[in-house]
């Protein structure tokens, strides 16, 4: 358990998270929504390594957190401008969209069906990391079906030595998952409403942009 409570002492911490990443591991990170379990979202063995450490199977493919909303348009085509606009105004933040991926990148995530759910965190040591690793393969650090880890001793709890390394940031800022967009289609889908609201996404981008529970 590695301490990043800290950005004046955090600096050992990050590079041991780094070096796992590096070297293929998979640790566990925190972020403003719960604590994450994540891998370098261009290493297949990795994400393999991280989706047999969350329990859970290739047609449930996780999200990539980035270090910033620029980083956007080498991994993602097609990003409507209302996808643009919930990026610009929500990110960093508890929204996950999910977009067109481009279809050069040599990655393998599972099952996309050619799309990929990208976030940036507003959790200070999370941007910290992701900067030096690039793009992180992330999805709640626990077991599938067990709730979601908002401390680092949870984490370690359910997903015991199939992390090589736990950052503790302490409890989760915000506690509860983020929201999830898909955006591939003609309007906003939501797909899971959590940190934002829909009244939020709705005043972003208008009524018309959103699909309604119907589709």
């Amino acid at each position: 358990m590695l301490d990043t409570h800290d950005p004046a002492t955090w600096g050992p911490s990050l590079d041991a998270a780094v070096d796992a990443v590096n070297r293929g591991a998979v640790i566990v990170l925190p972020t403003d929504t719960v604590y994450g379990v994540g891998a370098d979202a261009f290493s297949p063995p990795s994400v393999a390594r991280l989706l047999e450490a969350k329990g859970r199977g290739r047609q449930m493919p996780p999200p990539v957190l980035i270090p910033n909303v620029r980083t956007v348009d080498g991994l993602a085509r097609e990003v409507s401008a209302p996808a643009r606009a919930l990026m610009e105004e929500c990110w960093p933040g508890a929204l996950t969209v999910i977009v067109r991926s481009q279809p050069s990148l040599a990655w393998d995530l599972g099952e996309t069906h050619g799309t990929v759910a990208l976030r940036v965190p507003d959790h200070e040591a999370a941007l910290a990391l992701l900067t030096r690793t690039g793009p992180l393969a992330v999805t709640s650090a626990n077991r599938t079906g067990e709730p979601a880890a908002t401390t680092a001793a949870a984490a370690q709890e359910q997903l015991g030595e199939s992390v090589a390394v736990y950052l503790d940031a302490g409890d989760s800022p915000l506690g509860v998952a983020s929201t999830i967009v898909d955006a591939t289609g003609d309007r906003l889908r939501i797909v899971r409403e959590g940190g934002i609201t829909r009244d939020r996404i709705v005043e972003i981008v208008g009524e018309d942009a959103v699909a309604g529970d119907d589709g």
